[in-house]
């Protein structure tokens, strides 16, 4: 019995010592700045001119929610996360599902859909710029040019509405690819005995979709909607590399404006408060989507 206690002990101490990388780079990079940040969210701190953080309590997040400019990127973004998720949830099922049923040359199929996930969202931005742009892109191009529709050509990156639009596109062509995969894996998830049974009882494609298939998908919409949120929500690099905000603030997010507070304006309690406002919505919204498939489920 000592001996084995003796064993217990050894192993015990040789699980700690290899999970304690991974347990210090958690608590040095994940942890300890949370309860930071956490922390500067209740302080006024510029961290150029400030020797240290002034206590102030809920004044940054009281000040967040009179700041015009704050207020306004809340609305883009939920505008912006709210289309982007109704896009991509819906393009990712039906892609998903004409890979299930169409098969043959499937697997070179999801290779072409799923390699925009590999191209860097930042690069992807580059390349529709240059598809949008008003006098030298390629949408333009093709419109005026190649069907000489020229009363059709358009300023899409300096437009109020088609720049958010644009915005959507890119992200949504970027994370098509991944959101399809998890349908897909869902989809082959599915029984085959279920599918047979109703195929058996003269259910068509269209009936089985809709009676089988989309009801026993719900884990999925679980996982690919919080995923879609995520994204959504904390979108940053398309609308700086495309837009930069404009046209007047149209495409201005709350990451750019957490960003520039933090790292162009150094005022870091206030960008903190913003980070945590940012943090209660991305939760929210996640809490609604858990408990909105939960309730299907039931």
């Amino acid at each position: 019995m000592t001996k084995l206690r003796s064993k217990a002990r050894v192993k015990a101490r040789m699980g700690m010592f290899f999970t304690l990388p991974g347990l210090i780079f958690v608590i040095a990079f994940m942890i300890y700045p949370l309860f930071t940040s956490l922390y500067y969210s209740f302080t006024n701190y510029n961290y150029v001119y400030d020797v240290k953080p002034i206590f102030n309590g809920f004044q940054n997040y009281i000040a967040a929610f009179q700041d015009e400019t704050f207020v306004l990127t809340i609305k883009n973004t939920l505008v912006f996360a709210s289309t982007f998720f109704v896009s991509v949830m819906i393009l990712g099922l039906v892609t998903a599902l004409l890979l299930f049923y169409f098969k043959g040359k499937d697997n070179l199929y999801k290779t072409l859909i799923f390699m925009p996930i590999v191209v860097p969202l930042s690069l992807a931005a580059i390349l529709f710029n240059w598809i949008f742009a008003e006098n030298f892109g390629l949408l333009n191009f093709i419109i005026g040019d190649v069907f000489k529709l020229t009363q059709f050509t358009y300023g899409w990156l300096t437009n109020r509405v088609t720049a958010m639009g644009a915005i959507v596109s890119v992200t949504t062509w970027s994370s098509l690819g991944f959101i399809t995969i998890l349908f897909l894996a869902g989809l082959q998830g599915i029984s085959g005995d279920i599918l047979e049974a109703a195929k058996i009882d003269g259910a068509g494609t269209i009936g089985t979709i809709f009676k089988i298939i989309l009801p026993n998908l719900r884990e999925t919409y679980v996982i690919t909607g919080i995923w879609a949120i995520l994204r959504g929500l904390k979108i940053y690099a398309p609308p700086v590399v495309m837009t930069g905000g404009a046209p007047g603030n149209a495409t201005r997010v709350m990451y750019m404006h957490i960003y520039d507070n933090a790292f162009e304006f150094f005022e870091m309690g206030y960008a903190s408060a913003l980070g945590f406002i940012l943090s209660v919505i991305v939760l929210s919204i996640s809490f609604v989507n858990l408990k909105i498939n939960s309730s299907k489920g039931d």
